[in-house]
C-alpha cells in the first residue's frame, strides 16, 4: 500500500479520542483486510502510538493471583488501539 492509500484508510476508519488526536482500533484495520503491517508503521512514523491496556482484574478467589501471573500470553498481547495525536491526521 503506498502511503495516500494508507492515509485516506486511517482518515476513514479513525474515531475522535478523548485526547483531542484520533483513536483507530486495531480489529478495524484487521478486518478492512489492509496490510496491517504497512499500516501500523504508516502510524508509528506519525507519532501514533499502542493504547496502554487496562490492567486485567484479579480472578479465582483466594489463589487467583498464583494462577494468573507469569508472562503467558496474556502478558503479551496485541494492542487494541492506536492512538494519533492532535492533528495527525491533516
Amino acid at each position: 500500500m503506498d502511503d495516500d492509500a494508507i492515509r485516506a484508510l486511517v482518515i476513514r476508519l479513525a474515531r475522535p479520542h478523548a485526547s483531542g488526536g484520533d483513536v483507530i482500533s486495531r480489529a478495524a484495520i484487521l478486518a478492512e483486510g489492509a496490510d496491517f503491517d504497512a499500516v501500523t508503521r504508516w502510524i508509528t512514523a506519525h507519532e501514533g502510538t499502542p493504547e496502554a491496556a487496562a490492567p486485567a482484574a484479579a480472578k479465582g478467589g483466594l489463589h487467583g493471583s498464583r494462577v494468573h501471573e507469569g508472562g503467558g500470553a496474556q502478558s503479551q498481547q496485541q494492542p487494541r488501539r492506536f492512538v494519533l495525536p492532535p492533528g495527525a491526521l491533516n
